[in-house]
């Protein structure tokens, strides 16, 4: 259950639900640890699959940001997403894809094909002060399949460091970069803290217009600039729907309907968004690369349930809008509705159309696709992920563990249908669910189920053990430390005049 409220507890999106602090730190921050390594892909392998036999395909990897699982046409919404839900009705419906809780985790984990608590980014995300950033000892999605002959392009949220430019998209694959480095950005004047953040090519753009036009826009200019030839990687990652709640007056006016004017301008965020993917799809097809073009779409994490991890904007005094669905949670937090999100993948005569129920995590990704693509993994670090392909094409997945998280203060961890939270910070607690039985995650088994508790107690340990410090946490620490030193804050001369005896 959720800890009890303390005096500083926050209302939830749900309203009549209160999220303590403590809580929100230890159910609420980010990254997942690895496999065991009987489950590990070797780095220079994939998956001894059918692959397809067609030209290697195009990719386009969408990416939307806080998306409520429920917040799509396809899972019930009144949220209007045709072209999102065309993509879901003619290609594969992944019902049981995994993320990490939160952003800056789950771009890392699906550019590196391994869990972010292997290089530190397991916690949190990465601040807009902050100055460190993925590792660049890590070889990348688009290294990989830049090195294999792909255009490699990428339009939109980066969010992987932006302190300084070796981390920056062009240093880490990219042939092309079009967007923001950092977590968010207001949709109209492009900056945070009333700093542009705001490039092409590594170099400052001053523009007008709403950010997810811009970049559905700049995305059908690279489809029609492309030479069908070459095989293409493109990576489009929005900010939408994530805060600041902004859209143009013209989507806000279809949802009229919708009486919070939060969850109006949300909605009105999720269409503009899938207008842009309809006009994306429509680019393909006027190029005549649509039928060898795989296009994967999914939320970086579940949809945002707290304002404490709102990012910059104050949305303190708002109701959030996300809608999980059945799962429980949200952003940052262990539970499904976290970490299980909206996701499909469609690719004309390759993928059938139907629901897909087996399990898949972000890391698979980079394998997966690498291995569509024909590319030389040697480089790679050990990979977490698995090649799903044959599992998005109704296999079973060779996927029997998900890990949720892993830092000094919890973990999470699932093995078959148990799932296991611990969060060891005083007073600890111990949560174990059967997911397929109880996918709300409403009845705590732990009590009744002592064996299966300390079997993943057991592989939490191991991965800790395995795991880099936080970079984050380092950070934070270094920070406290700074702030402990220096000369003592005694009452000045003019204090003596108001302070008293």
């Amino acid at each position: 259950m959720i800890d009890p409220p303390l005096d500083e507890s926050l209302h939830s999106a749900q309203g009549n639900r209160r999220i303590s602090r403590r809580d929100l730190l230890l159910n609420g921050s980010s990254a997942l640890a690895s496999l065991s390594l009987a489950s590990i892909a070797p780095a220079s392998l994939t998956s001894a699959v059918a692959q397809p036999t067609s030209p290697r395909p195009h990719i386009v990897y969408i990416v939307a940001d806080d998306l409520g699982w429920k917040d799509v046409g396809f899972h019930g919404s009144d949220i209007k997403t045709p072209n999102i839900d065309k993509l879901a009705q003619d290609g594969a419906r992944l019902e049981q894809f995994y993320v990490q809780p939160m952003c800056t985790p789950t771009r890392a984990a699906l550019m590196t094909g391994r869990y972010p608590c292997r290089y530190g980014l397991q916690t949190l995300v990465i601040p807009t002060p902050a100055k460190y950033g993925l590792p660049t000892d890590e070889w990348l999605l688009p290294q990989a399949l830049k090195e294999a002959g792909y255009k490699t392009a990428m339009v939109g949220k980066w969010h992987l460091g932006h302190a300084d430019r070796k981390f920056w998209p062009r240093q880490r694959g990219f042939d092309y970069h079009y967007g923001s480095m950092v977590g968010e950005v207001d949709y109209f004047t492009h900056s945070s803290a009333n700093v542009r953040d705001w490039y092409r090519n590594d170099k400052p753009v001053n523009e007008s217009g709403y950010v997810t036009q811009l970049w559905g826009a700049d995305a059908v200019a690279q489809i029609n600039a492309h030479d069908p030839k070459t095989p293409l990687f493109l990576y489009l990652a929005f900010t939408a729907p994530h805060s600041p709640y902004q859209a143009p007056k013209e989507y806000i006016d279809r949802y009229r309907h919708i009486e919070d004017p939060t969850r109006r301008t949300y909605a009105a965020m999720i269409t503009c968004m899938d207008d842009e993917i309809g006009k994306l799809v429509s680019a393909l097809e006027r190029k005549k690369m649509r039928e060898n073009t795989l296009i994967v779409f999914m939320s970086d994490n579940g949809g945002n349930q707290t304002a404490l991890l709102a990012g910059d904007a104050d949305v303190s005094k708002l109701k959030l809008p996300a809608d999980n669905g059945p799962y429980r949670g949200g952003k940052g937090m262990l539970y499904e509705g976290g970490t299980r999100v909206a996701a499909l993948a469609n690719w004309p005569g390759q993928i059938k159309a139907g629901e897909v129920r087996e399990m898949m995590h972000v890391v698979d990704m980079f394998p997966t696709l690498a291995g569509l693509a024909g590319a030389n993994l040697a480089k790679a670090k050990p990979l977490d992920g698995l090649d799903v392909w044959s599992t998005v094409s109704k296999a079973p997945s060779p996927r029997q563990e998900v890990v949720y998280n892993i830092e000094p203060f919890r973990g999470g961890v699932r093995l078959g249908d148990w799932k296991l939270i611990w969060r060891t910070v005083l007073p600890s607690s111990i949560e174990l669910y059967n997911i397929p039985q109880d996918p709300s995650e409403k009845n705590n088994l732990a009590d009744s189920n002592p064996q299966k508790v300390r079997e993943l107690q057991s592989r939490v340990e191991q991965l800790a053990k395995e795991s880099a410090k936080s970079l984050f946490l380092v950070d934070a620490f270094s920070a406290v430390k700074g702030a402990a030193h220096g000369p003592p804050s005694l009452p000045t001369e003019n204090a003596y005049f108001t302070q008293g005896d």
